[in-house]
């Protein structure tokens, strides 16, 4: 799926004049850096750009065509020597009192970008204002905020609490952006409701290892605390199913939910380790852990496991986990422990996993290319 910058103009591409209308040449000053670092973002990154401007009354005795057109072809043409070019330009004429439907923040002038071609959660909405992050929300996109006008008081600032969700940057700087971008942020959050089972994971690849799971097994819980503690990454899991049944429906659906935002969060793979590897053990029991982020699902298991249950976990079901991992999250696993504990070889192996995860989702900033000879994993 594609992915997408749309981008506002005055005010981010170019500075916004004290009257806020650039209808002169005069009036064309660039932002600061906006040349250097979006030409490297289109260089190096695989972002669609799309133009979503407010050209309040244009067209109109306040706003004629005739004094718009030159600045804008100038301003268009002046990127465009530096490699930046847009896929669409968007633009809405209407004055705000209209609150037309093509007016940002609303979506009317994007919605052919949310059909289902666009990956929306990898894609961002980039302006000098909150009601460009609200067309982020609107569209199930993120929003990145550049906030350089000290007009706007704190009305706007306070505002950025009920858009925490959306608002994934603030900062007066392009250089901030490619950063930002560069690493882009692979938390995510995926639920998964059935007749069965409500699942909701809350996931950060890049956190500090922070953990909250309640599937309502609590050994199970007890070995995602440790994936979210070894592999250093936030994870938060809540899971309401059919218990009084069995636990498997709860546990087969927490794997296939926690599959999916790894596949989500780790987008195109871009810069990662892809592979990761690990060896383990935990007083008698040793554990290995092999992994591979590629793109196709495939288990190896070699573990005979003693017990058919370790307090509400069912034995069977871990090695049902793992496959229904890989599944999801579209990865090679290749596991084997050994030992006679059944609690040591359980809690080993989803340590080793874990660790396993850790140097795989690794990213090397300065190499942001793909793991892959293919050209696409």
């Amino acid at each position: 799926m594609k992915k997408a910058l749309f981008i506002d103009r005055d005010g981010t591409l170019v500075l916004e004049p004290d009257d806020y209308q650039v209808d002169q040449l005069e009036k064309v000053v660039f932002y600061p850096g906006v040349f250097y670092w979006l030409s490297r973002i289109v260089r190096e990154m695989d972002y669609v750009l799309v133009m979503v401007t407010n050209q309040d009354g244009l067209g109109t005795d306040s706003f004629p065509e005739e004094t718009f057109w030159p600045a804008h072809n100038h301003i268009l043409k002046s990127l465009e020597n530096e490699g930046v070019k847009f896929e669409e330009i968007l633009i809405d004429r209407t004055f705000k009192a209209e609150n037309a439907s093509t007016r940002k923040p609303n979506t009317g002038m994007v919605l052919h970008y949310m059909n289902g071609e666009y990956d929306l959660d990898q894609s961002f909405v980039i302006g000098d204002r909150i009601t460009d992050v609200k067309l982020a929300e609107n569209m199930g996109a993120r929003g990145i905020w550049l906030n350089n006008d000290p007009g706007l008081g704190g009305d706007e600032m306070d505002s950025t609490a009920d858009l925490s969700g959306t608002l994934a940057l603030v900062t007066q700087s392009w250089e901030d952006i490619y950063n930002h971008l560069k690493q882009h942020s692979r938390q995510v959050r995926v639920e998964r409701v059935t007749k069965e089972t409500a699942i909701q994971v809350n996931l950060n690849l890049d956190g500090s290892g922070r953990y909250h799971n309640n599937t309502g097994v609590r050994f199970f819980d007890h070995m995602l605390d440790q994936v979210g503690r070894h592999a250093r990454i936030d994870l938060e899991i809540s899971a309401k199913g059919d218990l009084d049944i069995d636990p498997h429906h709860t546990i087969e659906d927490t794997a296939i939910t926690l599959g999916e935002a790894f596949r989500k969060a780790l987008g195109d793979k871009r810069g990662i380790e892809r592979y990761g590897f690990y060896l383990l053990t935990m007083d008698e029991s040793m554990a290995q852990v092999a992994l591979d982020f590629g793109g196709r699902p495939w288990m190896v298991w070699n573990a005979d496991i003693p017990r058919e249950k370790v307090g509400q976990l069912p034995v069977e079901m871990v090695e049902h986990f793992f496959k229904s991992f890989s599944d999801h999250a579209q990865c090679n696993l290749n596991i084997r422990v050994d030992g006679t504990n059944a609690h040591h070889m359980i809690e080993a192996l989803f340590k080793a996993f874990a660790r396993a995860v850790r140097m795989a989702i690794t990213r090397d900033p300065e190499h942001n290319e793909l793991p892959t000879t293919k050209g696409m994993l």
